[in-house]
């Protein structure tokens, strides 16, 4: 089963056979959102739970979700056409006065790998920008990311300018993550989620658009 195939190169960090085995299940006719599921999300799933574990590392996670973003590429015009809807969109930023984009970077493929619609506003955003692309985007989740410990009070900024200022059809919910980032201060500055790293960041992601 090519499927299974994909999952296999996907754990292996194949994205050249991850590419040639999407285009040959595509033009075998079938359904792009077994491959998805089947094929590459199950896998990033497989990747996130040894990450966590401490059995692979960054370098290996980061091999993976280019692998899976490879075979989106693909993939993502014909679930456009198909009409499939994206899990939830996230609006995902480093917050102003911060340039690191690395963990955002990541955070953001392995959302999309997981079914998410990200926005990726880039470095150095301001609050105002974060509460404007909610609201063009119709977003589910505001993600953002830090990782100077002068981040801080832009993230608690950014948070407050979020919840102040809407921006989807309902509530939008935040997410807040980084290296000076934990658990308590996100709860201190009223933020919706927080993820260590990024397997983390797409759970509760997903845990946010099911509530």
């Amino acid at each position: 089963m090519a499927t299974e195939e994909i999952y296999q190169a996907v754990l292996a960090y194949d994205e050249d056979l991850v590419v040639e085995l999407v285009t040959e299940e595509i033009n075998a006719g079938v359904d792009v959102g077994t491959i998805l599921n089947d094929g590459m999300i199950a896998a990033l799933d497989v990747i996130g739970r040894e990450f966590s574990e401490g059995t692979i590392f960054v370098p290996e996670m980061l091999m993976a979700a280019e692998a899976v973003q490879a075979g989106l590429a693909i993939l993502r015009p014909r679930l456009v056409d198909t009409g499939a809807k994206p899990v939830g969109t996230v609006v995902l930023g480093t917050v102003r006065g911060d340039l690191h984009d690395i963990g955002k970077n990541l955070v953001g493929m392995m959302l999309e790998g997981a079914g998410f619609r990200v926005v990726d506003l880039g470095i150095d955003v301001n609050p105002e920008d974060f509460v404007g692309a909610a609201a063009e985007h119709d977003a589910d989740i505001v993600a953002l990311s830090g990782l100077l410990t002068t981040s801080m009070p832009e993230m608690e900024k950014a948070v407050a300018a979020v919840a102040a200022g809407g921006g989807g059809s309902s509530k939008v919910r935040t997410m807040v993550g980084g290296p000076p980032i934990n658990e308590e201060f996100a709860e201190k500055i009223g933020a919706d989620g927080y993820g260590v790293d990024a397997p983390t960041a797409v759970e509760r992601a997903r845990e946010l658009v099911r509530t």
